[in-house]
């Protein structure tokens, strides 16, 4: 093969290097191209998502700044386009109180804390006032890591909170009108029920106090306890007067003061189930109480202490019909027949009160 020969059949081989170098790079181009058209796809997919959400999006950087806001953002903080919101601090648009619970916030989400949620007041570009829920997680967007927000607008949420609370503050006023009414109803008619009504009710709330119920219960238990003999307004003043021992119809008659009070209270609107708990205060754990024998946990929590603290209240006070048997043989009556006739939890913290908190029932 002469020299001519092998320099045409080197430049074939090269030129079909060529061609195949080629077609390598009109392929990359090809997927290059496709893969650009897929991302812009996804990009489009990923905008009208968002934007379709009823809740509000942002993504910030770790500093604050918003690199990101949906549609509803926009509306939330009342700007006209992205342009008045990207690069701007997020801290612009939250009130001046809940700036620092928003840097911790972002600082957790920045450590890897997830579903970090709170609620703040915002500040809109127009000077509105509005209370939003705010929940970060850390994600990865364009090229950083960065806090994608979901904001949803709870306003209304929180103005119908504040209504109901100033209604429910209207009918505790009127309802504590009424009791007071009933209270001193009771007072006029039979001064010993109605001071022992008064330092029961102070001990149900030292009791529920101590076991940590709610301040809704408590001050439930606090108001039956000022009236639960509120039913004795039915029995003769000469029986409840009475200096000796009553016959068997008479304590029937004291014995039914629990039902008649029931009645009375039954149909008055009250945020407590105050007719209830009256209507259960001499039912026993062990079914032996009246009128109804409920037994355990189907008497009422707030009946179960009014329980105790009307029998701790009655035998230490002066009755017509015998002295004071002393504060000492009152806890002594309820440790005996703890778990029997009165519940476990509300003697402990009765005895608790009395023996290491120096608690003493009120001078009325």
């Amino acid at each position: 093969m002469n020299d001519d020969t092998k320099t045409q059949q080197q430049l074939i081989k090269e030129l079909a290097e060529m061609r195949e170098r080629v077609t390598q790079l009109e392929k990359t181009e090809a997927s290059l191209k496709q893969s650009n058209a897929t991302h812009r796809e996804s990009e489009e997919i990923f905008h009208l998502l968002v934007d379709q959400m009823t809740d509000s999006m942002i993504i910030i950087d770790w500093d604050g700044t918003i690199r990101f806001a949906n549609e509803t953002a926009l509306k939330l903080v009342e700007v006209d386009s992205h342009t008045d919101i990207l690069g701007r601090n997020i801290t612009e648009y939250i009130g001046p109180n809940a700036l620092q619970v928003a840097r911790e916030d972002l600082a957790m989400i920045q450590a890897g804390q997830k579903g970090v949620t709170e609620t703040y007041k915002i500040i809109t570009a127009s000077g509105q006032e509005k209370w939003v829920e705010a929940k970060g997680i850390k994600v990865h967007f364009q090229g950083s890591d960065c806090d994608m927000v979901n904001i949803r607008d709870i306003t209304d949420r929180k103005q119908m909170e504040q209504d109901f609370g100033r209604t429910l503050e209207s009918l505790r006023k009127a309802v504590g009108t009424t009791i007071q009414v009933m209270v001193s109803a009771v007072e006029a008619r039979d001064p010993y029920t109605a001071g022992h009504q008064l330092r029961s009710a102070d001990l149900c709330r030292s009791i529920a106090t101590e076991m940590g119920l709610s301040r809704e219960q408590i001050d439930g238990i606090r108001i039956a306890a000022s009236i639960h003999d509120i039913g004795k307004l039915s029995i003769p003043a000469d029986i409840l007067g009475k200096p000796i021992k009553l016959n068997t119809l008479e304590l029937s008659l004291v014995k039914d003061h629990a039902r008649k009070g029931y009645e009375m209270l039954k149909d008055v609107e009250s945020p407590w189930p105050l007719a209830q708990i009256i209507y259960q205060h001499h039912e026993r754990m062990d079914g032996s109480g009246y009128p109804r024998n409920l037994k355990g946990e189907a008497i009422l929590i707030e009946s179960r202490i009014l329980a105790v603290a009307d029998v701790v209240e009655a035998m230490s006070s002066h009755r017509p019909y015998r002295p004071s048997l002393g504060i000492e043989e009152a806890l002594k009556e309820i440790a005996s027949h703890k778990g029997v006739l009165y519940d476990n939890d509300v003697v402990n913290a009765c005895l608790r009160l009395f023996r290491e908190k120096s608690y003493h029932l009120p001078e009325i």
